[in-house]
């Protein structure tokens, strides 16, 4: 078992959000604002798997079938703390802006074809997992999705994924349905639905608007109204159905 630290500020917000009805979830724990915003000291299970209980348990149970379907389920990226997001999110802002030459909104919509605003990534809950066939022989970034497709070094394992992986309690995130918008499709992400449909319910009963706009980073002073709006419309919430 390992912990994460609480670090630095706590942004809070209570509001419900602008658009988003609100709803019972008496049957589920109550998540705080500082665990979905990934600024709480959670309890992580595993050595290079780093999840909830939960989910830590039913990943074993789904890399041991793997293992049987000859797969080496690896764990590229699981929990990611809110720093961790700020530091991926600023490093690129930089890039793109003082590198690159873009303004600061050409600058984030490029950023976010893949990466989140700190605060709002799923990597937050512990539930979610960015995975690749261990067993694969791979040049390069492993996460692209060319080499999840047919020919790909990992055609095996997503073949077998989307065959099994539900089983498991596993859903992919970021489907490539013609008509999602938002993040670019991610063959290798996959979230564990018994934990974050409730997480992702719960936050959406926060005003995210808000708590977006009283953070401190790279890029936030020119967020705008309609930037942040289709931000929580396109890339929080237009997702596999299955995991609303």
């Amino acid at each position: 078992m390992q912990r994460r630290t609480f670090v630095k500020k706590a942004s809070v917000g209570s509001l419900a959000m602008y658009t988003l009805p609100a709803f019972s979830l008496s049957n589920d724990p109550e998540y705080s604002i500082l665990e979905l915003m990934g600024k709480a000291d959670i309890e992580l299970f595993g050595k290079g798997i780093n999840l909830r209980k939960d989910a830590h348990d039913a990943f074993v149970d789904m890399k041991k079938a793997g293992y049987t379907a000859g797969f080496d389920i690896q764990i590229v990226s699981s929990y990611r703390d809110f720093y961790r997001q700020q530091a991926i999110w600023e490093r690129k802002y930089i890039k793109y802006t003082e590198v690159d030459g873009l303004e600061p909104i050409p600058a984030m919509e490029k950023i976010i074809e893949y990466s989140t605003i700190p605060g709002t990534s799923r990597h937050h809950w512990g539930t979610d997992i960015d995975i690749i066939d261990g067993y694969a022989k791979v040049d390069g970034d492993v996460l692209v999705p060319e080499k999840f497709g047919e020919g790909g070094p990992f055609e095996g394992l997503k073949k077998w994924l989307d065959e099994n992986s539900e089983s498991f309690g596993f859903h992919l995130v970021y489907t490539d349905s013609y008509f999602r918008r938002g993040f670019k499709y991610e063959p290798w992400h996959y979230s564990y639905a018994p934990t974050s449909i409730p997480m992702l319910a719960q936050f959406r009963k926060k005003n995210i608007f808000r708590l977006i706009k009283e953070e401190e980073f790279e890029g936030v002073s020119h967020f705008t109204t309609n930037f942040l709006k289709k931000y929580i419309h396109d890339n929080i919430l237009d997702i596999n159905p299955d995991l609303l």
